[in-house]
């Protein structure tokens, strides 16, 4: 995939992809963790003749800026990078597609951005919804016990772990990185050179510590705290595509449950066979579905 660099107004320097037709309907890809934007390279490969496509490398990852601090990896900053991404391509519309931790900040863009109509559609795999995620954190003993890996990233404890085998050393001591094989082994081994660089790997766990998600430890009790406050989230308005691998051990599938109450046009996917990086595992089927939503909602 290309590569070109665009500094932003905020002093983040971003690396990314940008192909297909400049005048053509505009596609913004959000990887996840512990990614980089050739997460989408086979929708990408798949869309570019008729959309144009653009992946960033997003602040802590790869080659773009990493600044010091978790306070730079606040939701609002994250976001605002891709607003600021949009504007100085000179691109006044486009569509939101994220996976992972790209998707939970395409729920955020989608959010912000369909009131002035800068974004018109939302693509989202395998990233829960921010109201539903939080509630079954607190109720269901399913979400809870898959996300405790979530704590041990936020341990600062761990930094010594980190320091001393890279990101790939705290993964295999907190998470199962399931069906990895499925993805092309250049690709598989430009993740590990990646994962060596140390300062990249704070920057990609400080997006944990710096969220305002609340992950109860195993043993404190499956009910709604007493004083929880939702965080607002408003309804979207716009149409959205959510796509769900439904063997994701990290984020199974109940978190689609409800997904209608916060979306009034709403299409909803389930991939079969397919783990929690449904993108790589099964590019046709993704493919497919973005393709039928792109066409409906065109």
């Amino acid at each position: 995939m290309d590569k070109q660099r665009i500094s932003l107004p905020n002093g983040i320097e971003l690396d990314l992809t940008d192909v297909g037709p400049k005048d053509a309907p505009v596609l913004i890809f959000l990887h996840g963790f512990p990614e980089n934007r050739h997460s989408w390279c086979h929708q990408i490969t798949h869309f570019q003749d008729r959309f144009r496509c653009i992946a960033p490398d997003q602040r802590g990852y790869a080659g773009s800026s990493k600044p010091e601090g978790v306070e730079n990896y606040s939701p609002d900053k994250l976001v605002g990078d891709i607003f600021l991404l949009a504007a100085a391509l000179g691109i006044e519309h486009f569509t939101i597609v994220g996976h992972d931790w790209g998707g939970a900040l395409a729920w955020g863009v989608a959010m912000a951005g369909q009131e002035s109509g800068t974004v018109t559609r939302a693509i989202i795999a395998n990233a829960p919804h921010p109201a539903i995620f939080q509630t079954l954190l607190y109720t269901s003993p399913t979400q809870r016990e898959a996300s405790q890996y979530m704590r041990g990233f936020r341990n600062s404890t761990n930094d010594a772990v980190v320091r001393e085998g890279g990101l790939k050393a705290l993964l295999e001591q907190e998470i199962r990185w399931e069906n990895s094989d499925r993805m092309e082994p250049a690709e598989r081994e430009r993740l590990f050179r990646q994962w060596e660089d140390r300062d990249a790997a704070f920057a990609m766990l400080n997006w944990y510590r710096a969220s305002p998600i609340d992950i109860p430890p195993l043993d404190a009790p499956y009910e709604m705290p007493g004083d929880y406050t939702p965080r607002e989230a408003p309804p979207l308005r716009i149409p959205t595509l959510v796509m769900w691998g439904m063997d994701d051990l990290a984020l199974p599938p109940e978190n689609t449950e409800g997904l209608d109450r916060h979306i009034d046009d709403l299409t909803l996917e389930h991939i079969p066979d397919a783990g929690h990086f449904v993108q790589w595992e099964k590019p046709g089927a993704v493919n497919t579905a973005m393709d039928a939503f792109l066409q409906r909602t065109a």
